[in-house]
């Protein structure tokens, strides 16, 4: 029969594998990041040090969420500029598509930052060329 804790560890450590691969960690980063606390094994830290270190992970994740959200309606917003510029009837899923269409994939929210970045600045330099070219 299993105990609470028992439970409790399991979902623990299934979270902590979860949040590591969201993160892109590397075996080895895994590896120092369990090193850390003294232990061979993810199996051997203490629930409250697991959810401790869940927590901090958590916060990575969202930091890096944040951003990304961030990055995708800066996005959105000089793409829609642009279009706006070029007299262009537009909606937000046209503006997804000519996003995805000019980074190669097939999913807005999965465009990596650095992408959405420079299709920002890309569209950005469209409508500032527009603007001095019509002055």
């Amino acid at each position: 029969m299993t105990t609470i804790m028992d439970k409790q560890q399991k979902w623990l450590l299934r979270h902590f594998h979860t949040l590591c691969t969201r993160l892109g960690m590397t075996e080895e980063e895994k590896r120092a990041l369990i090193d850390g606390y003294g232990v061979e094994s993810s199996k051997d830290i203490d629930n409250h040090d697991l959810m401790d270190l869940c927590h901090t992970l958590e916060l990575q994740l969202n930091k890096g969420a944040k951003e990304a959200d961030r990055l995708r309606k800066r996005v959105i917003a000089s793409i829609g500029g642009w279009l706006r510029l070029t007299g262009k009837q537009h909606t937000i899923d046209t503006i997804k598509s000519i996003a995805c269409r000019a980074t190669g994939y097939s999913d807005f929210n999965k465009i990596p930052n650095e992408r959405l970045r420079n299709l920002y600045n890309t569209f950005r330099n469209k409508q500032k060329d527009m603007d001095a070219a019509e002055r």
